[in-house]
């Protein structure tokens, strides 16, 4: 049994001019509804054998503090470039190639992509992953490449909206 959770991002802010999109920090929302959510997970005993993230700003600092509320160690996180700006078959790729002595998987990364691999991993329509959202799936594989669409169960589908977070 393998499981994946694709989480979104949290919250970011477009409040400086001339930032770059790859550089744009967390707003408040997003600083806010982090540590609720990953205080979710480790509520849940939820702990990744690896986390993945995409090495923009907003998606680095969202797997980070993750990774340190949940107990795992910030230096074993992954980043992968191709996670920024990809695609459904970027996903695939990545899928398929990891090491099948892996059981849980965290992908901290970006929509619309995040969607649309978890809908099609799942066969569920989610519509839109909000941002801090976690969606896990579960695959009844031995071997990560033996993944196919719609062949996961979702187990869940977080995201801060459905919770009332007080500032």
């Amino acid at each position: 049994m393998k499981k994946i959770y694709f989480i979104r991002h949290a919250k970011s802010s477009w409040n400086e001019i001339g930032l770059s999109d790859f550089d744009r920090p967390l707003n408040k929302r997003g600083k806010r509804d982090l540590p609720f959510m990953a205080k979710r997970l480790k509520s849940f005993g939820i702990l990744p054998d690896l986390i993945i993230s995409s090495p923009a700003k907003r998606a680095k600092k969202t797997a980070q503090k993750i990774a340190e509320i949940i107990g795992y160690d910030v230096d074993k996180i992954l980043y992968v470039d191709s996670l920024y700006d990809s695609s459904y078959e970027t996903y695939r790729y990545l899928i398929d190639s990891l090491d099948d002595s892996l059981e849980e998987v965290f992908i901290v990364a970006h929509n619309p992509t995040m969607t649309e691999v978890a809908e099609r991993l799942s066969g569920t329509i989610l519509t839109n992953m909000p941002t801090c959202s976690i969606v896990c799936i579960a695959f009844d594989v031995e071997k990560f490449r033996d993944i196919k669409e719609e062949g996961g169960r979702l187990l869940f589908f977080d995201y801060p909206k459905k919770h009332s977070i007080e500032d």
